[in-house]
């Protein structure tokens, strides 16, 4: 029979009976790179059989045969392999033959008949020699022999069995050194290379040794240190170079000549070693002078030489190998109870057989791996396996490359192999949206599967093997790329319409949108994580160029089937499309590589169309639910727990409907600056008629419901009704900046002017806000009439109350003031607190008119006028009411202080009017500042020791001429004011000075007042100038005033008896008829004070040059 060759069969053995398929010269890869993986699928599945064309073979038949060429020879391999296993296996526990035959009978589906069949084959079969193979590695730390203090050791190696064991050490009793050079005539013995001048020599040489029973055979090894023959020169010579050596040198003269020296020997039993083992062995003496001799690294393998080549058809072991691993995992992942992915354990039973059979026909660790890898590939194209088992076998084959040459066909076999799963794994990757769905569970395998890809590449068995330029970045970018367009044409055809109906068009169109928009997402999301993490490609990319140019590409093709047939329907269809494309155009921020134009750039171009239907249609919507709104409302304040909400629920449904306005323009985004200007004022304007609308509609609604309802109800409903005014107004406010108009405007800076901005968008605004306003006046004015001709009545049945002693101003006051708090109270619960201000304002303005109306009736009593005072005084606290109410700069208006001031005069009396009469007097002194009609000089000061006030007329410059030669005759009157102040107090006059403008009377007068008359209210030094007429009554020159409490020794905190002050007094001439208080004075006929006060000042008028 004639073997195959190795790897004939190994495709054939490494897949399950129904996959196994014929190869032929077309299962040898070109060497070239092929097309697209995504169109390369047969390469990587499962190919057809070439016999396609043939009649279908019966699978019964199919098993049979494929049992009695691929099964039963590796079936008595392993058979003859447990018949003749030598060692112990390396695992933990340790099978007997049956348990090993128990466990390939159940793994290869053998009947008990097969077996027994098999198993009579198997023991007439001849027997194998069986060998120790060792390979003796290095050792270190070994003896010294020579004189230069190294070695130039050598090993012997040779099995020994008991029986000669015992002949050779049975004649001296002394220990011998030399077992095995000694029995170097009796069997096989070998030899290393002998290493000069060494203490850790390295020698990695291999013998196999031939034994016949392993129960009975031991190992043995000894390392000697060679020694040569050498002249005494130059034994000299060393002893000179090597001082210390004397000690060995005197010893090496006592030995025999050419004598080799012991360095240690090593005594193993076979039976104690594994099938395979790698182990350091210490070197044993045989006497204590040296007890530590080292450690030398030796290998062993138990293997057959002259194997029985004819119970496998002489396939080669590395063939059967392949085909046992592939069985025995076939079979143990069949037997698991989990769904989990097979992480390359077998049983023990398997993992002896393997390490066995390996071993006994000399497989190498490498061909082991290579074996692995090829079985565990396929696998993975079938099954659900762990990729870290291929990652370990990866990592096993690197390791091996540059320790051991494979053969040739194992080469072609390991890169066919290589390139098969990366054009596998790559069509995995063209299809890893089904494959590898984004879940916890299935992402990672992705990943895993993307590090295997790359670790191949990296291998260099792949790089020697695969001559031809591979870059693994481009290939998963073609695939990925591949695979997007095959993706997008399955969702295309999944939701293709089954009708021409535009209708049904739009929805495709929408739902293979939405597709395209949760891939973009999952690729930015989850998959891009993984592809960057493991070949450093940005996926996420790469998708979303590809998916721009086929989204793009379709929605024009839809969008040129709607052209010229664009309505509302479809218009509302088209509105979800234009969102997700919005979605997918903002999420182009994240892409890594923006060198390439989008297709997508300019979407909403496609869309003007439908554009207006969009506006028409939030508008309409809108209207409508406004009106609604307006037509349910009962115009009762809305309740919130504790908590009252004034306005009605129309006016909280009117700022929900008007969000969707809102909110479509921040979903249109509309790119082109320009026209987005005009979008927002087309918007801003459905906005203000919406607006507009809901006043007019509100206005009729409470019409409609005042008409059915008592006052009472009228009023709470027409507050309610300015609530939701108030409440508009409020909503129209924050327009600007919902609608973001700063951003817009910087937008729009270079294409629309300022002025046109503002002309505008704010215009339109502020018109339907000035409308707005108008609309809450007139509802609060409708509000405060009542209130107003209330105020009034109460006022004026109040103001005639005087004359009514008995009732005090407080009572007359009471009724007002109650019916304001009730009223006030009422209206602070029903309005917001910008509509109760707003009413608080005329308010307030007409009460005052009221009160000033009422006050300039011709009734002058005082009690009268201090009723109103205190009226007034309790208003204003009212519309202050502590801070809450309206501030004092509103209240505190002109009119509110002409009143003020109108009645406290009137309500003063006589006296307290002639003290106001010189203050003002005094102000005016102040306030003057020329000499029209002269000056005079006093010296003055008040001695409060003696209570005297000390004046002194020094002189008076600049009079005006009264007589007749144009001249005067002056002389000066002093007098204290007002007179009830001073009763006692005298008139005081200086001497007339004849024919003189500029007197110098330096005369000298002391008044006997109290410190408190001079700080009384008006209390004051009048000054008069006169000119004395004989015949007549004497001229009025001018008069001044000087208040008392500028005077030094009146002011606080002043000196008991302060200096003098002189000080220059203006003159000056009353105007008639200028003074108030004259008036009111001259009003009360019945108080003769006051006539008398009012007669001489009228004189002094008529006597004035301003008359």
């Amino acid at each position: 029979m004639v073997p195959v060759q190795d790897g004939s069969n190994a495709d054939k053995l490494l897949v399950p009976p129904q996959e196994s398929h014929s190869t032929g010269p077309g299962s040898i890869r070109s060497r070239q790179r092929q097309g697209s993986p995504a169109r390369r699928l047969g390469m990587t599945r499962r190919q057809k059989d070439k016999k396609d064309f043939k009649d279908p073979e019966n699978p019964e038949e199919r098993d049979r045969r494929h049992k009695e060429q691929e099964l039963k020879p590796l079936y008595k391999e392993l058979l003859y392999t447990i018949k003749h296993r030598l060692g112990k296996s390396t695992g933990s526990t340790q099978y007997t033959a049956t348990q090993l035959q128990d466990y390939i009978k159940e793994a290869f589906g053998m009947t008990d008949a097969e077996h027994e069949s098999l198993n009579e084959k198997v023991q007439s079969s001849e027997r194998p020699v069986y060998c120790l193979k060792v390979t003796v590695k290095e050792a270190k730390g070994i003896l010294g022999k020579d004189i230069s203090g190294f070695s130039d050791p050598y090993c012997l190696l040779t099995i020994m069995h008991k029986g000669l064991e015992a002949q050779s050490s049975s004649a001296p009793s002394k220990p011998q050194k030399a077992v095995v050079k000694d029995s170097a005539q009796h069997r096989e013995v070998f030899q290393t290379d002998i290493k000069k001048q060494t203490l850790n020599p390295v020698w990695d040489q291999t013998f196999k040794l031939v034994f016949e029973d392993i129960t009975s055979a031991n190992f043995h090894m000894e390392m000697w240190d060679k020694d040569e023959e050498v002249s005494l020169a130059q034994k000299l010579d060393e002893f000179r170079t090597n001082f210390h050596g004397l000690k060995r040198m005197i010893k090496d003269a006592k030995k025999e000549k050419g004598t080799d020296d012991f360095l240690g020997n090593v005594v193993l039993k076979l039976q104690d070693l594994h099938c395979t083992e790698d182990k350091w062995c210490i070197l044993q003496p045989q006497t204590e002078t040296y007890p530590d001799r080292g450690q030398c690294h030796v290998q062993f393998k138990f293997i057959h030489k002259d194997r029985d080549e004819t119970l496998s058809a002489g396939r080669s072991p590395y063939v059967n190998y392949s085909g046992i691993l592939q069985q025995f995992v076939h079979a143990h992942i069949s037997k698991q109870q989990d769904s989990s992915p097979w992480k390359g354990g077998l049983c023990g039973e398997g993992t002896m057989l393997l390490e066995h059979y390996a071993a006994q026909n000399d497989i190498s660790p490498f061909l082991q791996d290579l074996a692995k890898w090829v079985a565990y590939s396929k696998l993975y194209q079938s099954l659900e396996v762990d990729s870290t088992v291929l990652f370990q076998q990866l990592t096993s084959i690197e390791y091996h490359w540059d320790q051991q040459e494979l053969p040739y066909q194992q080469k072609q076999e390991l890169g066919d192999s290589l390139h098969g799963f990366l054009q596998y794994g790559l069509c995995l990757v063209s299809k890893y949206r089904d494959i590898f769905p984004p879940t916890p569970k299935t992402t990672p395998r992705l990943h895993t599967l993307l590090r295997v890809l790359v670790q191949i590449c990296k291998t260099r068995a792949f790089q020697k093997l695969n001559p031809a330029q591979f870059d693994l970045h481009e290939e998963v970018t073609d695939a990925v790329l591949n695979g997007t367009e095959e993706w997008f044409i399955i969702k295309k055809g999944l939701h293709q319409p089954m009708t021409k109906d535009l209708q049904e068009t739009v929805s495709a169109l929408s739902l293979l949108i939405r597709e395209v928009q949760e891939d973009i997402r999952l690729s930015k999301d989850v998959w891009n994580r993984v592809f960057v993490s493991a070949v450093q490609l940005d996926v996420f990319t790469v998708v979303y160029q590809k998916l721009d140019s086929l989204l793009a590409e379709e929605l024009r093709a839809t969008l040129l089937q709607l052209e010229n047939s664009m309505d509302q329907s479809l218009a509302n269809s088209l509105f979800s499309v234009y969102l997700s494309l919005q979605a997918i155009h903002k999420d182009k921020a994240y892409l890594q590589k923006r060198g390439k134009l989008l297709q997508l750039t300019s979407f909403h171009e496609d869309f003007r169309e439908a554009l207006p239907y969009w506006l028409n249609k939030a508008f309409s919507t809108t209207s409508e639910r406004v009106e609604k709104a307006v037509q349910v409302d009962k115009l009762q304040p809305l309740q919130t727990g504790a908590e009252a909400i004034k306005h009605s629920s129309s006016a909280v449904d009117l700022a929900a409907c008007l969000q969707p306005i809102c909110q479509l323009w921040e979903q249109l985004s509309w790119p082109d600056s320009e026209e987005g200007f005009m979008l927002m004022v087309k918007l801003t304007e459905d906005i203000c008629k919406i607006a507009s609308t809901y006043c007019r509609l509100l206005k009729a609604r409470v019409k409609e419901l005042s008409e059915k309802s008592d006052p009472g109800r009228a009023v709470n409903m027409l507050c309610v009704v300015v609530n939701d005014l108030e409440h508009l107004h409020s909503v129209l406010n924050r327009l600007p900046q919902q609608l973001n108009w700063a951003g817009l405007r910087e937008r729009t800076r270079n294409v629309i002017g300022e002025t046109q901005f503002q002309n505008t968008l704010p215009s339109q605004l502020q018109h339907t806000q000035a409308v707005l306003n108008r609309e809450i006046r007139s509802a609060i004015e409708t509000l405060g009439k009542k209130m107003n001709t209330d105020i009034e009545r109460f006022v004026r049945s109040m103001a005639t109350r005087h004359r009514l002693p008995s009732r005090s101003t407080e009572d007359a006051v009471d009724p007002l003031m109650r019916y304001l708090e009730e009223e006030l109270q009422y209206m602070n619960e029903n309005l917001v607190q910008e509509n109760f201000n707003s009413l608080l304002v005329p308010l307030w303005t007409n009460s005052v008119k009221i009160l000033l109306q009422v006050s300039q009736q011709e009734d002058s009593s005082v009690v009268y006028f201090r009723r109103l005072q205190f009226t007034l005084q309790c208003l204003e606290q009212c519309f202050y009411a502590e801070g809450n109410g309206l501030p004092r700069e509103t209240l505190q208006t002109e009119e509110y202080k002409t009143l003020q001031n109108h009645l406290m005069l009137n309500s003063m009396s006589c006296q307290q009017l002639m003290e106001k009469f010189f203050e003002r007097k005094v102000w005016e002194q102040k306030v003057c500042h020329g000499e029209k009609y002269g000056a005079v000089t006093l010296i003055i000061s008040y001695k409060r020791s003696e209570g005297k006030l000390h004046v002194e007329v020094l002189n008076a410059v600049n009079l005006i001429p009264l007589d007749s030669n144009g001249s005067s005759d002056p002389f000066v009157q002093l007098s204290l004011e007002p007179k009830h102040v001073f009763p006692q107090v005298e008139l005081r006059t200086t001497k007339i000075k004849s024919c003189d403008l500029n007197p110098l009377f330096e005369e000298s007068f002391e008044f006997l007042v109290t410190l408190e008359q001079c700080q009384s209210a008006g209390a004051c030094l009048m000054v008069t100038v006169l000119d004395h007429d004989t015949l007549r009554s004497d001229d009025f020159e001018g008069e001044a005033f000087l208040s008392l409490k500028a005077v030094p020794g009146v002011a606080g905190g002043a000196a008991p008896d302060p200096a003098p002050a002189q000080i220059r007094l203006p003159l000056l001439h009353p105007k008639p008829n200028s003074e108030p208080t004259l008036k009111l004075l001259e009003a009360r006929k019945g108080e003769r004070e006051a006539q008398a006060f009012v007669k001489l000042r009228r004189q002094r008028e008529r006597k004035s040059q301003e008359a």
